[in-house]
């Protein structure tokens, strides 16, 4: 038994964006050659526009679930999100981070990871 309290978490939401690049043609695909650089770049400037207190937005590697791509996932929420474009990624800034309503219909749906 670990007797470390829990901590509140350091950002009050972290927002994870794959990178993740896999070969032309991978059935899967990749959310870096669908472009998930770029968004995460909107991203992080969007936010600051929109002065968006307590959140940080990361490349993350894969998260294996780039057929979907390109996707985020947000905590300590644990919301996944398919962001194919500039708009998605303004609606989950302004109605998911800022205020507090998921965006239903950008959600990831709720499949069970892979067995590794």
């Amino acid at each position: 038994m670990n007797d470390v309290p829990a901590q509140p978490p350091y950002f009050a939401h972290h927002v994870f964006v794959c990178g993740n690049h896999r070969p032309e043609g991978h059935p899967r695909g990749s959310c870096g050659g669908k472009g998930s650089e770029k968004l995460r770049d909107y991203m992080k400037a969007r936010a600051k526009e929109l002065g968006l207190q307590g959140v940080r937005i990361n490349a993350a590697g894969c998260l294996d679930r780039c057929e979907h791509g390109p996707t985020v996932v947000i905590y300590p929420a644990g919301r996944w999100y398919r962001v194919p474009d500039r708009d998605a990624v303004d609606r989950i800034l302004t109605e998911d981070v800022q205020g507090g309503r998921p965006v239903a219909e950008l959600m990831l749906p709720g499949e069970v990871a892979p067995a590794k």
